[in-house]
């Protein structure tokens, strides 16, 4: 379920729940009314709000984590294309096809990116990402070192090109998401409770029904935010382009 269409419920059980809870106030008996439930009530939704506002701390800073673990990554990735492009520059002449095949796996990733404006990967991009990945790496295995510092350049492009295609699954696939849909869904329902027992007790007026939907609208932001930030590769706050566009630059000169 995309992170809008998540929003959108929650905008929906927020709000729905102010106006079945002034909706309430009309039919309820009397005494459900009084001073004294509306204590016992206001106590219990002040527990729910604790807990709820407990929870969404949580989630936020279990996303922020997320999110700045793959932005290091990824940064980590587009830093470790220019190092393999350098360590095969200085192995010598006959590194040309492999560098001029890096510069052309960079460069096209980097152009989608821009084209797409966000750095989703499609099963297509990895696939043809892995397929050249793997093809760069028997081209660094084939290679023929003539002396000692040769060798030691080819040992160290295959190892940097090993840990590129290791960072790139895991930054793909490898860490699973930082919002747990137990802990989504149970948010949900106490907002929805917290929202209820608002307009329960809320007078009947446009400036109250305006004020839920305001408040409805800024809490399904807020989530929607947090859900975003658990895609950075596809959602609408996404990796910045710049490091692998600065890669793209730098490889093949």
């Amino acid at each position: 379920m995309s992170s809008g269409v998540i929003a959108l419920l929650v905008f929906v059980v927020i709000f729905g729940g102010a106006l079945i809870g002034m909706h309430l106030k009309s039919v309820l008996p009397e005494n459900h009314m009084n001073p004294d439930s509306k204590d016992v009530v206001k106590l219990s939704i002040g527990l729910i709000a604790t807990m709820t506002a407990l929870v969404l701390g949580l989630l936020v800073s279990s996303v922020k984590a997320s999110f700045d673990d793959k932005n290091n990554q990824y940064n980590r990735i587009c830093a470790d294309l220019v190092l393999l492009d350098r360590l095969l520059a200085q192995y010598g002449p006959e590194t040309g096809i492999p560098r001029a095949a890096l510069k052309l796996a960079v460069t096209t990733r980097a152009e989608q990116v821009v084209e797409r404006k966000s750095g989703i990967v499609s099963s297509a991009d990895a696939y043809n990402a892995m397929i050249s990945l793997e093809k760069l790496e028997a081209m660094i295995r084939d290679l023929k070192p003539s002396d000692e510092a040769q060798k030691e350049l080819k040992q160290r492009a295959q190892s940097v090109a090993a840990q590129i295609v290791y960072a790139r699954w895991h930054l793909l696939g490898g860490v699973a998401s930082a919002v747990p849909t137990p802990f989504l869904v149970i948010v949900i329902i106490w907002l929805g409770i917290i929202f209820l027992s608002f307009g329960l007790y809320a007078p009947r007026n446009g400036t109250v029904v305006a004020s839920f939907l305001m408040a409805a609208i800024s809490v399904a932001g807020a989530l929607f935010l947090i859900l975003e930030m658990n895609r950075p590769l596809e959602g609408r706050i996404h990796l910045s382009p710049l490091p692998l566009q600065n890669a793209a630059q730098y490889i093949g000169q």
